[in-house]
């Protein structure tokens, strides 16, 4: 498509609209493009990946078996009811119609007089309201793509890449030497594994399947273990007491996972105890849930002593941490090797109208580890 450095003035947004009714309503809505300012673009957004953190916002607490299709072929509307003892933990956004999509890629049409340098670039873009035709965003917003690279191949350069070389520098940071990492097969995953290899960092792989183990053992990793091994627990502590790992990252959130993590975390660390404690080692361990595949409750059955936490990770407050210095070297790196050790994959690539498909919502909604949806909103 040409780049013409003039504004579109309308263009279609995904929204999430959770109405006081109890009603989820999820539309296509025509939105206004502002002209740039000095210091912005318009980027034509033509990838944007839908991530379990877009989920959170797209559904939230909504029961999909309440799910139903209308509208028009072109501008399709689903609606779902959420359950009443859920609403009061969404009363902030009741009756706010919400664009959604975390981050995306594209390709910038206009630029204010302070980025004309932009103009004609593809550029990746991290903020929100990225399941869109078109997007508003601010230079520094903007990660500029290396020459040849797509914005398929660029629209995940923030959320999982972020993450997980945040992982790493959450280890070094805290004083922790290896990690341990669950539902490790995702796309996060590999790119953990591929950092970790890289930098000769001992990673402890949690996995669901034995194809999952296979697929991480493929990409070189030394340390999986599979959850639906009958071994489970005592492999665990065998790969933490090899790697000396003190720190995970969970996916999962709900269960025993985190738990079962802290004893195997304490049983490694008594082998080489010289006495017996009440308390139980002064190994510190800690566990981060960064995502929520299981949204029930998180359980701990506290066999691993006192020096122990369990937190919450995001990678935002996490980035304001470091710096802007330190998050633009990230960042960069990123850039860098999106192609290699930052490349993701998609089971498909949709338009918006189709990500309101119901038999599409459901699949995507699954979360299943090796199943990622691209929305590329030129296909409407």
């Amino acid at each position: 498509m040409p780049v013409t450095n003039a504004n579109p003035g309308k263009g279609l947004q995904l929204h999430s609209l959770i109405k006081s009714s109890g009603e989820l309503a999820l539309s296509l809505v025509e939105v206004d493009v502002p002209q740039p300012g000095p210091d912005e673009v318009v980027i034509r957004v033509e990838a944007s990946p839908i991530n379990p953190s877009d989920l959170g916002l797209l559904i939230g607490p909504a029961d999909l078996s309440t799910a139903q299709a209308g509208g028009a072929a072109e501008r399709p509307v689903i609606t779902a009811q959420v359950p009443e003892r859920f609403m009061r933990a969404v009363a902030a956004r009741v009756d706010q119609s919400m664009p959604v999509g975390n981050e995306g890629a594209g390709v910038v049409i206009a630029a204010g007089h302070q980025a004309q340098h932009l103009l004609g670039k593809t550029v990746a873009a991290l903020g929100g309201s990225m399941y869109a035709q078109y997007r508003l965003a601010k230079v520094a917003e903007c990660l500029v793509l290396p020459e040849g690279v797509t914005p398929a191949q660029g629209a995940s350069a923030f959320v999982n890449p972020l993450t997980a070389l945040a992982m790493v520098e959450t280890m070094r940071m805290e004083g922790h030497k290896a990690l341990v990492h669950t539902a490790a097969a995702s796309n996060l995953g590999q790119m953990l594994n591929k950092i970790c290899l890289a930098e000769g960092v001992d990673l402890v792989n949690i996995v669901r399947r034995p194809e999952q183990a296979e697929l991480l053992r493929g990409i070189g990793a030394k340390y999986v273990v599979d959850q639906s091994s009958p071994t489970f627990a005592a492999d665990l502590v065998e790969a933490v007491a090899e790697t000396g790992a003190t720190l995970a990252f969970d996916a999962i959130g709900g269960g025993k996972l985190a738990s079962q993590i802290l004893t195997a975390m304490e049983q490694a660390a008594n082998r080489n105890a010289s006495a017996y404690s009440r308390y139980g080692s002064n190994t510190y361990k800690q566990v981060y849930i960064y995502g929520g595949l299981d949204t029930g409750p998180t359980e701990l059955a506290r066999s691993f002593g006192f020096a122990w936490g369990v937190g919450g990770f995001l990678l935002t407050p996490f980035l304001a941490k470091i710096g802007p210095e330190r998050a633009q070297q990230l960042r960069q790196r990123v850039a860098d090797e999106i192609t290699t050790t930052f490349a993701s994959h998609y089971t498909a690539e949709i338009g918006l109208a189709e990500a309101l498909n119901l038999d599409t919502l459901r699949a995507y909604n699954r979360k299943a580890t090796g199943e990622k949806y691209l929305i590329n909103p030129t296909k409407g």
